[in-house]
């Protein structure tokens, strides 16, 4: 592959776990994230970003423009429309198959996704005691006689004594326990309860569903059958609402890219290998979002399709796309140490895939998916072939022949990097005897590149420089301007949001050499600088220059 490495920061020790409600409410005080609609109670599975998070947000998808498209010869980008022709969905088999299981709590109406409803039969093995009395009489002239208790524990068959039932988190396991043992006691079951062996509700058979209590009521018989519900969302095109004007928004952006094939390769010189790259929202109507922005109605993703030959070595293609993804992520601040690998068995992968590896995040709520590379052969571009009627092959030069590329997808949700990057940035520490709160943030994604203060405002000199510098930086990069309080707490404030860098002007700027210190966020540490070498330095720290 073509491509300029992402370049890797310096390491940086790993950030002291953080709980989901610490991130939520520091996004939600900060203007990171707010719940959509707010004013009017929200709407499940929909948020907005604030000032912060929008720009945390793009930052994140040029990075990985300017890395995938930019840096690299091989790969081009395409901006396709949400509403597609739904023929489009019907090729794909988002139309026929795009489902997950589905369980209903008639009593509460709460859904479920029975793959992340689990449950687990409380098997008891029962006990009796059994009291034996021994007598040993005594011999001639012995005395007194000999009485000797003893106590047998005697087991019975195991018994079923009913079910347990919890929503998959990070300790799921125990949360069974839990409620097993809570009802062994609620019973008054004596007797040795056995290992717990619990399943997702997929797997449940037709005579428990009745046995299994809801996790909404706690009360068993009021949960249904799984059935198949269709995640995506449909509207109308057009004046006339009937069967005929029924369209989707896109569940995902890939498709796209391949019923555009043609379109790129007609347009474009690009030669096997080639890759097509696309940023844009999707839709999925989840039965249970959750976890903050980790599963939500409305996403963006960010997906790539390198098409190789058929005969190309796509395993080989595969690890390289693969290791390049695990560097980028590294690059933009996640430690290695969270990441890891889960490669998809044989017997779960789409009858079409060769293959599919998760690179996968230690979040708090547990080690969760975040960038999938997917081996998906030539079974989308064939697809269309069959559904639309046209040709979508490329002409080798090398043979002359035309062939019907195979193609690799690293797919990655801008929403999940977000959350990771938001997780791995996070850190409390104390400075000059205070407790601070910081987000470590990349530079390259930091919303906010430098903080500028006049160190008093009443100095009417001092101000109007620093406010010139302020000007002069601005024209470049995202720069905050803040006179309010002391300096130490502006700089706190800098620090909560992730800014890497602040310059104080003060009176020796003015009354000596004019210089300006800049503070660097980590380490807070401080250096003094002329304006051009502070522009130098900005420029080399925050773009790489």
């Amino acid at each position: 592959m073509a491509e300029e490495s992402p370049t890797t920061p310096s390491p940086a020790a790993a950030p002291a776990p953080v709980s989901m409600d610490t991130l939520v409410a520091l996004c939600k005080r900060r203007g990171f994230v707010f719940p959509s609609s707010e004013i009017y109670g929200g709407l499940n599975g929909f948020f907005d970003y604030g000032p912060l998070g929008s720009e945390l947000r793009r930052n994140i998808r040029n990075a990985w423009w300017e890395d995938m498209v930019h840096r690299r010869d091989d790969i081009v980008g395409l901006d396709c429309s949400i509403i597609s022709h739904p023929k489009v969905w019907e090729a794909s088999g988002h139309i026929a198959g795009f489902t997950d299981p589905m369980v209903d709590c008639k009593e509460s109406k709460q859904r479920f996704r029975a793959d992340q409803l689990f449950f687990a039969p409380v098997v008891v093995q029962p006990r009796k005691i059994r009291d034996t009395v021994e007598t040993t009489l005594p011999s001639e002239g012995e005395s007194p006689t000999l009485i000797e208790n003893k106590i047998e524990l005697i087991f019975g068959p195991s018994t079923v004594i009913g079910y347990v039932s919890a929503l998959e988190s990070e300790n799921t396991l125990g949360e069974l326990t839990s409620k097993a043992q809570e009802l062994k006691r609620k019973l008054g079951v004596q007797g040795e309860m056995l290992n717990l062996v619990m399943s997702d509700f997929t797997q449940v058979k037709p005579e428990e569903v009745e046995k299994i209590p809801s996790p909404a009521t706690g009360k068993p018989g009021s949960l249904t059958p799984p059935r198949d519900f269709n995640l995506m969302f449909s509207t109308h095109v057009g004046a006339v609402r009937d069967d005929s004007s029924v369209a989707y928004l896109r569940p995902e952006t890939a498709q796209g890219m391949f019923f555009n094939f043609k379109n790129v390769v007609d347009t474009t010189r690009v030669k096997l290998p080639f890759g097509v790259a696309q940023i844009g929202r999707s839709f999925r109507n989840e039965i249970t979002p959750r976890n903050f922005i980790f599963r939500s109605r409305e996403f963006e993703q960010m997906e790539m399709e390198y098409f190789i030959h058929p005969t190309a070595d796509w395993q080989k293609e595969h690890r390289d796309w693969i290791e390049w993804c695990k560097r980028w992520l590294v690059s933009i601040g996640l430690p290695a140490a969270q990441l890891s690998e889960y490669d998809h068995p044989k017997e779960k992968l789409a009858f079409y895939s060769r293959g599919t590896t998760d690179i996968m995040f230690n979040y708090p709520f547990g080690v969760q998916e975040l960038w999938g590379i997917a081996a998906r052969g030539d079974y989308d571009l064939q697809q269309h072939v069959k559904f639309s009627g046209k040709t979508l092959e490329y002409f080798d030069e090398s043979t002359k022949q035309k062939v019907v590329p195979h193609v690799i997808e690293p797919a990655v949700g801008v929403d999940r990097i977000f959350l990771a990057v938001l997780c791995s940035a996070y850190y409390e520490d104390e400075v000059e005897g205070e407790k601070r709160v910081v987000l470590r943030l990349h530079p390259r994604l930091a919303p906010v590149k430098v903080g500028v203060f006049p160190l008093v405002k009443n100095k009417p000199e001092l101000l109007a420089r620093a406010e010139a510098l302020y000007r002069r930086l601005k024209k470049r990069w995202n720069v905050f301007w803040d006179i309010g309080g002391a300096i130490g707490r502006r700089y706190r404030r800098m620090d909560e949001i992730g800014t890497p860098f602040c310059v104080t002007v003060d009176f020796e700027t003015i009354e000596k050499d004019g210089t300006v210190t800049l503070r660097d966020r980590d380490t807070t540490k401080q250096v003094r600088l002329s304006e051009d070498e502070l522009v130098a330095e900005l420029a080399r720290r925050i773009d790489g220059e």
